[in-house]
């Protein structure tokens, strides 16, 4: 195994069983993708390297998997429609529709915000990101709408990059989410890593795994079995949002990884279409990396989200 790649660990889950689906279920890998990894000796069982995809294994075996980094590929400019809040010689801030994937990636090798902000700023995107993720500083998930900040010049990437890291950039989302929180408004902390179970997901962990992660929430307005809430983040984990409401019992709608959606809202979710968990990006503040002097933006909620917010208003 050399260095260049994603390492995944765990253990088989309780079922055991046949070696290449007790690995798929484990590591969130297809069984297809699995036995082809095994044949290139990137499996290995309890340290030893395992190539029998049939083998028979009992729960708790402890598992590696190393799957090769992707090769990036250069993404190409397309004229792909953007909603820009903000534009300078430096930056660029967008509003982000739910669906669309912010960079290419497998699964994804077009169609993204990177394919339409090549084309936008005419190639003029920061380069610290590579030649797949020109410019992108933070990213949002696909099916969550709203602000995102991209830079165009080295120099302003380096300064957004740092205010990201030392936790000073405003950054607001509204959700709705199931139940009514109790407190009103609390703060959330937990550190988060991806989980040992489902490498899909990421998942709370004990102190000194993962990263520190907080949010600060408050419930803006009660519905009908499930209520608005604003998440302020102290810090910027990945699914951060959805894996602390979710850990408080209150995990948002239409989240199809973190939260089971409840009998009675279900049937409004279906007849309204609405197949995204309803988190929006709608708050971003920060200081111009380049010219100085603080900036800050708000979005409205998407149609989708009012709509829903209506209906359990009734």
């Amino acid at each position: 195994m050399g260095g260049n790649e994603n390492i995944i660990e765990g253990l088989v889950g309780p079922e055991g069983g046949r070696l290449d689906k007790a690995l798929a279920d484990a590591s969130g890998l297809s069984r297809e993708r699995v036995k082809a990894l095994m044949s290139e000796g990137r499996v290995t069982l309890e340290g030893k390297p395992a190539s029998q995809a049939s083998l028979k294994v009992v729960p708790g075996t402890a598992f590696v998997i190393a799957v090769p980094a992707p090769a990036p590929a250069e993404a190409v400019a397309q004229d792909i429609p953007l909603k820009v809040v903000f534009e300078d010689e430096y930056l660029i801030v967008v509003d982000k529709p739910a669906g669309l994937v912010v960079h290419p990636a497998a699964g994804n090798l077009d169609g993204t915000l990177v394919n339409a902000l090549l084309h936008h700023c005419q190639g003029q995107l920061s380069g610290i990101g590579g030649v797949a993720r020109p410019g992108i500083v933070h990213r949002i998930d696909k099916d969550t709408s709203g602000l995102l900040v991209v830079a165009k010049t080295d120099r302003a990437h380096e300064g957004l990059a740092t205010q990201f890291a030392d936790h000073s950039i405003t950054r607001a989302y509204n959700a709705v989410v199931a139940g009514l929180p109790v407190p009103l408004a609390g703060t959330v902390t937990g550190a988060i890593a991806r989980s040992a179970v489902n490498r899909k997901k990421m998942a709370l962990v004990e102190d000194g795994r993962g990263k520190h992660a907080v949010t600060h929430y408050r419930t803006l307005e009660r519905l009908r079995g499930a209520a608005v809430v604003e998440c302020r983040l102290k810090t910027g984990r990945t699914h951060q949002v959805r894996v602390h409401m979710s850990s408080i019992g209150h995990a948002l709608l239409g989240d199809p990884v973190y939260g089971r959606t409840p009998s009675t809202i279900r049937p409004i979710l279906q007849r309204l279409g609405f197949s995204r968990q309803a988190l929006h990006a709608v708050e971003l503040g920060f200081i111009h990396p380049v010219k100085g002097g603080m900036v800050h933006f708000v979005s409205p909620l998407p149609d989708d989200m009012r709509t829903l917010i209506d209906e359990l208003r009734q």
